[in-house]
C-alpha cells in the first residue's frame, strides 16, 4: 500500500484524530493564519497536500470571500474537502502530485499542512522554488509541518513524548497503528535546512511562527 492509498482508507476519519495526533492543535492551525495579511478580502488561495481541505477551512474563516484551489493525490480525501466546502462556490479540486502539476495561474496565498514532510530533501528545495514561483508579488508561503531536530538525542525525546499522548488519547489501537505505519512515508527536514531553502527559493522575508517540539510553522513572503 502506497501513500495515496493510506490517506484514502484513512479520509473518513482524518480530520477527528488530527485533535489527537497534534497535541498542540488549536495553535499549530490558527498561528499562522493569524498572521496572515492581505490587502484585499478575496485572495486566491493554494493549498498543497490540502487533504480534507482541515487548513483551508481556517483561511476561509479569516477570508470568507477567498478563492480556494485544493490539490491531493488522494480522490478519498479531497471527496470529503467537497463535502465541507459544499456551499462554497470558489473552490476547485485537483487531484494530482503538486510537484509535478502544471498549475496556469499564480496565487496570493500558498499554505500546507502535513504534507511536505514526506517529500526527499531534493523534493522539498525543488517545492520551495515552485512555490516561489506561483506567489504574486507580496504573496505569502505557509508551511505548518514537521520539522527535525538538529539533535539526534533531542529528536528521539520529542517521538517518545508525542507517541505519549497518542497511546494516552481515545484513539483505538488500530487507529494508532495506523498512524505509525505512515510515519514510515516520513522524511521531515531541519529548520535549518527550509530555511536555506526558503532563501535559495527566492523569498525575502522568512521565519518561523510557532514551534511545539517537532510542530512547526514556517512563514515565507514573496
Amino acid at each position: 500500500m502506497d501513500l495515496k492509498e493510506e490517506f484514502d482508507k484513512v479520509s473518513k476519519k482524518y480530520d477527528s484524530q488530527r485533535r489527537e495526533l497534534i497535541p498542540c492543535f488549536d495553535d499549530f492551525y490558527k498561528s499562522g493564519i493569524n498572521f496572515l495579511e492581505f490587502k484585499y478580502d478575496d485572495p486566491e488561495v493554494l493549498d498543497l497536500g490540502a487533504g480534507t481541505g482541515l487548513f483551508s477551512s481556517f483561511v476561509l474563516n479569516k477570508f470568507p470571500k477567498s478563492s480556494l484551489t485544493l490539490i491531493d493525490l488522494s480522490c478519498e480525501m479531497l471527496q470529503v474537502a467537497k463535502e465541507r466546502f459544499k456551499n462554497y462556490s470558489n473552490v476547485e479540486y485537483i487531484v494530482d502530485d503538486y510537484l509535478k502539476h502544471e498549475f496556469n495561474e499564480k496565487f496570493d496565498i500558498v499554505v500546507s499542512s502535513l504534507s511536505i514532510h514526506h517529500l526527499s530533501d531534493c523534493k522539498k528545495s525543488k517545492l520551495y522554488k515552485k512555490v516561489h514561483g506561483l506567489i504574486n508579488k507580496g504573496g505569502t508561503f505557509l508551511n505548518a509541518d514537521q520539522s527535525l531536530s538538529q539533535s539526534a538525542d533531542i529528536e528521539i525525546r520529542f517521538n517518545k513524548y508525542w507517541k505519549e499522548c497518542i497511546e494516552n488519547s481515545s484513539l483505538e489501537s488500530n487507529e494508532i497503528e495506523s498512524t505509525y505505519k505512515r510515519m514510515s512515508y516520513d522524511n521531515p527536514a531541519t529548520l535549518k535546512d527550509q530555511f536555506k531553502w526558503f532563501k535559495d527559493a527566492g523569498f525575502s522575508n522568512f521565519d518561523l511562527l510557532y514551534k511545539y517540539y517537532n510542530f512547526t510553522v514556517m512563514y515565507g513572503k514573496s
